[in-house]
Parts: structure tokens; C-alpha cells; sequence
């Protein structure tokens, strides 16, 4: 793949994410592997108050989470504003521009039993609209066994499902979701993507595509570093403070454009704004 290969997405991968809801890029973003590596290593020396590290009950590794750290750590603001993120981005959904959501870094140790049971991104953001993408893009190589997986074409089923925490417990009180159904009870119902990946490697995938993630039984670390997006039509939700990641003191009304500083459009008509 040239330089200019990884800045344009083809009409098959964009065709790919509107029908599945998601598409796995191949070596999209070699070039900022170390960068990200050395990002996360800091990040993890000083975590923000956003950490959300989950620790098993039965000893083994923890499974560091931590969110929003764009502005904070150089190597994630040098991805965010400048790499080509933003126009696969806009690319994959259609959209003329790329808005800059949030950043999350997930990393499950070797051994780490966690697991990030199935569930959609949309019900716990404050954003809304048909045009998102998350990149998932692992900084270790990633066997089949340990990728997160995700049911094609989800994202059409047209329902928002009840967002839980790690502890089982609903997120909100007294919601008005329906549960997400037992999809491990029955796999062989639902289409379920997944691939062994390489670092630099990414599978893209919309808020409402229904994912999940198995323990990290390898003798390596699962480092992940992810990147929201949403594009034209997207609109502020206004979840009274609540969510994930928990954004306060915006100034939107519930409804409105989706446009605040910490958010910036970093692709728009074919070109690079930041």
C-alpha cells in the first residue's frame, strides 16, 4: 500500500462498512505504530482521572482503560490532527467532513481473563447520527482468538440496546432499552466478524455495530489504541453528564449540532483542516 493508498479508502471497503457495519484496513496506519506505542507507555505511567481499568476477581491481569487523552498526550494529538485517520474516516461514512470524537486506549495484559462483553458504543455517547466510525487499531500482534469481534450488519437492526457496565449493572437508571440479545448463547445465529491482525492494521466499525471482546489468553499485551469519528449529521444528545466518557459543561442543547472546540473537524471537502 503507497502513502496515497493510505489516505482514500476503496468504493469495496466503503461499500463493505455501510452494508456490515464493519470492514477491517489492512497496514492503514504502519507509520504511526511507535508513535502510538510510546503514547500508551506514558499514558499508562500517568493515567487521567478518566482511567476505567477493570481488575478480575480471579487474580490475573488487569485491563487497563483509560479515555480522552488526545490533548494531553503529543503522540496522540500528532494521530489525531494529522494522520490519515480523518479522511478514511470521512471516506467510510460518507460523510464530507470528519469530526474528531474521542480517543481510547484499551490495553488487556497476557493472561488478562476481562472480558468486554457485547454491546453497541451509540447508547453511551453524547453524540448521535448515522455517520460514525471507531478505528480499533492494535499496536501487537492480535490472533483471531483474542480480536474483537463484531456482528455484521448490527447496525441496521434499528434499536439502540441497553448499555451496561463491566459489573453487569445497568448504566442508567430506570432506562427505557431493550437488553441486547444473549448473542454467545447463540452464535452460530449471528454473522461474526473477526481476523487475526498486525499492528497498524484497523477494523472500522459504526457506534451501533453490536461488539465484543474475549480475555487476552496470549503470552503477549493487547495494546489498542481507538479513535471515534463522526460525520455531517451528527447531533449533541444531551445524557445529563452521564455516559461514557462521562463529558460535562458542554455548551449544546440536546438536539443541536454537534460542534464544540474539544471535538475539531479535522477533514472536510477532501482536505486536511488541522
Amino acid at each position: 500500500m503507497t502513502i496515497i493508498d493510505r489516505w482514500r479508502v476503496s468504493d469495496t471497503d466503503v461499500e463493505t462498512f455501510q452494508r456490515d457495519g464493519v470492514v477491517v484496513l489492512r497496514n492503514v496506519f504502519t507509520d504511526w505504530v511507535e508513535p502510538l506505542r510510546e503514547g500508551i507507555r506514558k499514558l499508562m505511567t500517568d493515567p487521567s482521572p478518566m482511567e476505567r481499568s477493570v481488575v478480575p476477581q480471579d487474580g490475573s491481569a488487569p485491563f487497563f482503560q483509560d479515555l480522552c487523552n488526545w490533548q494531553r498526550i503529543p503522540e496522540f494529538t500528532q494521530f489525531v490532527l494529522h494522520s490519515n485517520a480523518g479522511a478514511l474516516g470521512a471516506g467510510l461514512m460518507r460523510s464530507n467532513s470528519a469530526r474528531f470524537f474521542h480517543d481510547h486506549v484499551l490495553v488487556k495484559q497476557p493472561g488478562g481473563t476481562t472480558v468486554t462483553p457485547w454491546h453497541q458504543d451509540q447508547p453511551y455517547y453524547c453524540v448521535d447520527g448515522k455517520q460514525s466510525v471507531s478505528f480499533w487499531i492494535p499496536l501487537d500482534p492480535v490472533a483471531r482468538n483474542v480480536v474483537m469481534e463484531c456482528v455484521r450488519g448490527s447496525h441496521l437492526w434499528g434499536e439502540d440496546f441497553r448499555p451496561m457496565r463491566f459489573d453487569g449493572t445497568p448504566l442508567y437508571e430506570n432506562d427505557n432499552y431493550e437488553g441486547l440479545p444473549d448473542i454467545n448463547a447463540h452464535r452460530d445465529e449471528f454473522d461474526i466478524a473477526g481476523w487475526d491482525m498486525q499492528p497498524g492494521d484497523a477494523i472500522a466499525f459504526n457506534f451501533r455495530t453490536v461488539h465484543g471482546a474475549p480475555g487476552n489468553p496470549s503470552n503477549i499485551a493487547r495494546r489498542v489504541f481507538s479513535a471515534r469519528w463522526v460525520g455531517d449529521d451528527a447531533v449533541y444528545v444531551d445524557r445529563d453528564g452521564k455516559g461514557s466518557p462521562p463529558i460535562k459543561g458542554l455548551p449544546l442543547r440536546d438536539g443541536e449540532a454537534f460542534d464544540a472546540p474539544i471535538f475539531p473537524v479535522v477533514w472536510r471537502d477532501g482536505a486536511q483542516v488541522s
